[in-house]
């Protein structure tokens, strides 16, 4: 390490930097990471399709991850908005702006600053390519280590409602 790089605080002081800010921004990036791979985990739970998750902290100034994904009505998409939002707060992302009040959406973004997902109807997404746009991103993996093609194992897949194989219905 040379001279240079080594703390020093009255360097640090004149120019108004802080090493523990340096440090905690890393650790930010590091829980937006996790926050954004299990959001993407939550909507593939809730039958979203292609989804895919784009790092862009060297590439962006307004967010780090980008999540896209496709619905297929209106209604599973903001409910699997809804299941993202509350992801978010349980790990200390407030959700900071969104429009899933918006009638007949064909296009919902949640924006946690760090993170903004983006669910559209298939045609939407075709037409504003969003993955097109950041192609130089690098793509993160999010997939659970069961999961294959994006699609949950039946276990690994959450059961909102809380039920048992007992509780279901079969006929026979």
């Amino acid at each position: 390490m040379s001279k240079e790089d080594q703390a020093n605080p009255d360097r640090d002081q004149s120019l108004k930097v802080s090493r523990e800010a340096a440090k905690s921004r890393s650790e930010r990036e590091r829980e937006a990471e996790a926050f954004a791979i299990e959001a993407a985990r939550s909507l593939t739970d809730d039958k979203c399709e292609n989804v895919v998750l784009l790092d862009l902290r060297q590439r962006s100034q307004v967010t780090d991850f980008f999540l896209i994904a496709s619905g297929t009505s209106e209604r599973q998409m903001r409910g699997a908005a809804h299941g993202v939002s509350d992801i978010g707060s349980g790990m200390g992302f407030e959700l900071l702006s969104h429009n899933m009040r918006e009638r007949d959406a064909t296009w919902i973004v949640l924006d946690f600053v760090d993170v903004v997902a983006h669910l559209f109807h298939p045609e939407q997404r075709m037409h504003y390519d969003l993955e097109m746009l950041w192609g130089d991103a690098p793509r993160i993996e999010w997939r659970r280590p069961d999961q294959e093609g994006g699609r949950p194992d039946a276990r690994a897949s959450r059961n909102r409602a809380g039920l048992t194989d007992d509780d279901v219905l079969t006929s026979e």
